[in-house]
C-alpha cells in the first residue's frame, strides 16, 4: 500500500470498524463486571470424605466433601518426597496428615469416611495420620478394583 492512496479494501474497512465498535459499546453496557479480586469465601465442611489411592511408587490422599468436590489434597510426591521413598509409609503418613490438617483449618472438618483404593504401602500408614490429626472417622471402605479374568492375550506364535 502506498502513502495518500487509498484503495476499495481500505474503504470496506473503515465502516466496518464503526459498526464493530458500535456493538462493542453496546455489549459493555449490558455485561456485568467481573467481582475485584479478593479471597474466596471459605466454604464449611463438617463432614467429608477422605480418598486414599496407594501405589506401589506414590501415595495420594484427597479430602472431599460429601458430594465428592475436593477441598484439600496432597501426596507423598507434594511433600518433598522423591524417587523410591514416595511408596514408603512414612510418606504416606505426612502427605495424609498435609491433607487433613489443610481442610481442618480451611473447611472445619470433623468427621470423615474413609475410602481406600490400591494395595501400596501407604494404605495403613495414611489411615493412621487420620487419627493423629483427632478426625472422628466414621467408616472405612476397601474400593480396590479386583480383576476379572484379565487383558485379552496375545495372538500366538506362527512358526
Amino acid at each position: 500500500m502506498t502513502k495518500g492512496k487509498t484503495t476499495p479494501e481500505d474503504t470496506t474497512k473503515k465502516p466496518a470498524k464503526k459498526v464493530e465498535a458500535a456493538v462493542a459499546d453496546e455489549t459493555a453496557a449490558t455485561e456485568v463486571k467481573p467481582k475485584a479480586k479478593g479471597k474466596a469465601k471459605k466454604r464449611s465442611v463438617p463432614i467429608g470424605q477422605v480418598h486414599i489411592q496407594a501405589t506401589f511408587n506414590n501415595t495420594i490422599v484427597s479430602v472431599t466433601d460429601t458430594k465428592g468436590n475436593v477441598i484439600a489434597f496432597s501426596s507423598a510426591g507434594a511433600c518433598g518426597f522423591r524417587g523410591s521413598k514416595k511408596g514408603t509409609a512414612y510418606a504416606a503418613q505426612v502427605a495424609g496428615e498435609k491433607a487433613l490438617s489443610t481442610a481442618q483449618q480451611n473447611h472445619g472438618l470433623k468427621k470423615v469416611d474413609i475410602f481406600v483404593k490400591g494395595t501400596g504401602m501407604g494404605r495403613e500408614a495414611a489411615m493412621r495420620a487420620l487419627h493423629n490429626v483427632d478426625v472422628v472417622v466414621d467408616s472405612i471402605t476397601d474400593v480396590t478394583s479386583t480383576p476379572h479374568g484379565g487383558c485379552r492375550p496375545r495372538k500366538a506364535r506362527r512358526g
